[in-house]
């Protein structure tokens, strides 16, 4: 009877145990990115490679503001304009004072991505960022 008891115990405690790692096992990845007049809070930011990226974004500025991931090994040129939009990985833009939840999958090799303001002038007055993709 007690033998029957701590296997039920011990049955008990695996299927929670289970549960538990189920949870954990979906390896979602949340960003939190506040723009403002003219900078990224945080600038610098880790992802997974290849996997699915919430970016929950707030535009607490004056002033219109993009979220600019370039490709692997591309940088902007000086000034941001039409010639780099064939380098662009992703973007998103948001109006002042708004607040918004997107999704992107990240790039599926790990390296540093540059990350930009795309609207005229944001980029040269200091808005950037770093995107690092780890395996």
């Amino acid at each position: 009877m007690n033998s029957q008891r701590a296997m039920l115990r011990m049955l008990g405690v695996l299927v929670i145990l289970g549960l538990a790692l189920a949870g954990c096992g979906a390896n979602n990845t949340t960003l939190r990115v506040e723009m403002s007049d003219f900078k990224f809070t945080p600038n610098q930011f880790t992802v997974p490679a290849g996997k699915e990226i919430t970016l929950n974004l707030s535009n607490k500025g004056a002033n219109l503001h993009e979220f600019v991931i370039f490709k692997a090994g591309e940088h902007v040129s000086v000034p941001f304009d039409d010639d780099d939009e064939g380098k662009i990985y992703w973007e998103v833009e948001l109006d002042p004072g708004k607040s918004e939840t997107v999704k992107f999958t990240a790039p599926s090799e790990p390296g540093t991505y540059e990350v930009v303001c795309g609207t005229p002038g944001h980029f040269e007055q200091g808005m950037v960022g770093t995107l690092t993709v780890t395996k």
